[in-house]
């Protein structure tokens, strides 16, 4: 009777994680998407950080990404129990924010003016052209910015997730947001790690006796600040992909009229579908910076009056 009974055990136990291994590889390929831009806009997160102090940063926004996803799977859990439509209002609040942290890149980047004037970034300046200055103060408001970021990306990424596994018990969602949350910070932060230090890597190869190596190293130095400017880029427009997306998922009727125009294009319909969503986070972006920066300015109109 006890053997019978461990035999049904162990059999519902190989049928729940055949489900979860199931549910996790669909979660996985939904994500993927998303874990590229969350990939390119950590990479570009350590841009401008000395290279002694990348895997630092590195490491401090990725244990941040542990406590955000430890945040994140037990809410989400409990929000899709309890009122599952808090977790769309919740993801709209992470698009207008990543619109508006895009929109504010390329403002401060084309037209500096236009924003108020930032001390922060010219005390960094001269923090990093003196050796004498500690910059653990001074990174510590990056790392912040990229554990925010991460937070919001990785919110979309459970709740994409989460309905992957939509109709599956309360344990099988928690294995499967489980082992998504673990694997995609393993992943995507051991990645951000080996990009940030393929400049090391090639000054290693510099100096070894082959020819080879040292070509390859040669290649590896030049390519090193290529590919963080690249990925500086592409982490903005990661912003507005997935910021944009987000709104025009998150909004009806502008989700049918992207759809609408997409199918207008043929065999192109997902390209236009990336482009409309990024033309959306932009222009909310901009609206938005907009916004802030105007009442910003009243505020401090308002204070220096009142001094």
């Amino acid at each position: 009777m006890a053997g019978a009974s461990l035999l049904t055990l162990l059999d519902d136990i190989s049928v729940i994680l055949d489900d979860v291994s199931v549910m996790t590889k669909v979660a996985a390929k939904k994500t993927a998407g998303v874990l590229g831009d969350d990939l390119a806009l950590n990479a570009e997160q350590v841009t401008g950080v000395k290279a002694d102090r990348e895997l630092p940063v590195v490491w401090a926004v990725a244990k941040g990404s542990f406590v955000n996803k430890l945040i994140l799977v037990p809410a989400a859990l409990l929000i899709s129990a309890i009122f599952p439509p808090l977790v769309t209002v919740l993801l709209m609040c992470g698009g207008l924010f990543l619109s508006y942290e895009g929109a504010e890149k390329i403002i401060h980047k084309f037209w500096p003016q236009l924003l108020p004037h930032d001390e922060a970034q010219n005390e960094r300046i001269r923090a990093n052209a003196d050796e004498t200055i500690d910059l653990v103060a001074f990174e510590k408001s990056k790392i912040k910015g990229a554990v925010r970021t991460d937070f919001i990306l990785s919110a979309e990424i459970i709740v994409i997730a989460l309905g992957a596994a939509a109709g599956a018990t309360l344990l099988e969602k928690t294995l499967v947001l489980s082992i998504i949350a673990i694997a995609i910070t393993v992943g995507v932060y051991g990645l951000v790690a080996g990009i940030v230090k393929i400049d090391d890597l090639g000054l290693y190869l510099t100096k070894k006796d082959s020819d080879f190596q040292q070509k390859l190293g040669s290649f590896l130095l030049a390519a090193a600040p290529k590919l963080m400017k690249f990925l500086s880029i592409a982490g903005t427009v990661a912003m507005f992909l997935v910021g944009g997306g987000i709104l025009v998922h998150g909004i009806s009727f502008l989700h049918h009229k992207v759809e609408d125009l997409a199918h207008l294009t043929g065999m192109f319909d997902g390209l236009t579908t990336m482009l409309l969503n990024a033309l959306v986070g932009l222009v909310v972006g901009v609206v938005l910076v907009g916004i802030i920066t105007m009442i910003g300015k009243m505020r401090s109109s308002d204070h220096s009056a009142a001094h």
